[in-house]
């Protein structure tokens, strides 16, 4: 390989060893110089100033997580918007056409997750 191309990743490297040394140095100090004097206050898990009742380690529902999942896969499918957004004007009619379809396999996706009963957090059976 070239020398001068390998030089270029200098810099980055650079940055991670200087990165990956601070938060190590931190921790280090932490472990230190950190006071250890547990007591039943500190270990009691917080709930928002609300008195916690029953147990932390409590499964959640899976709805929980489904509708995690769906936000963050609509979300990212959402990002792609934006850069058609700017280059809309170069994109003619294939760009719309192409968007268009885009938007409605989204949507077909939606009306498949609300009719499965993906969404609905109060069901009527």
């Amino acid at each position: 390989m070239n020398q001068s191309y390998l030089s270029s990743y200098a810099p980055i490297l650079i940055y991670m060893l200087a990165a990956g040394a601070l938060a190590g140095g931190l921790l280090l100090a932490n472990w230190l110089i950190g006071e250890r004097r547990p007591n039943p206050t500190k270990l009691a898990p917080y709930e928002c100033g609300i008195p916690p009742t029953g147990d932390a380690r409590e499964p959640f529902a899976v709805k929980f997580y489904l509708v995690a999942m769906l936000f963050i896969l609509f979300d990212v499918e959402a990002v792609f918007f934006f850069p058609w957004a700017v280059v809309y004007r170069d994109l003619k009619m294939g760009g719309f056409i192409e968007m268009f379809l885009y938007i409605g396999i989204l949507l077909a996706g939606y009306v498949y997750l609300w009719k499965k009963g993906a969404l609905d957090w109060n069901p009527r059976g």
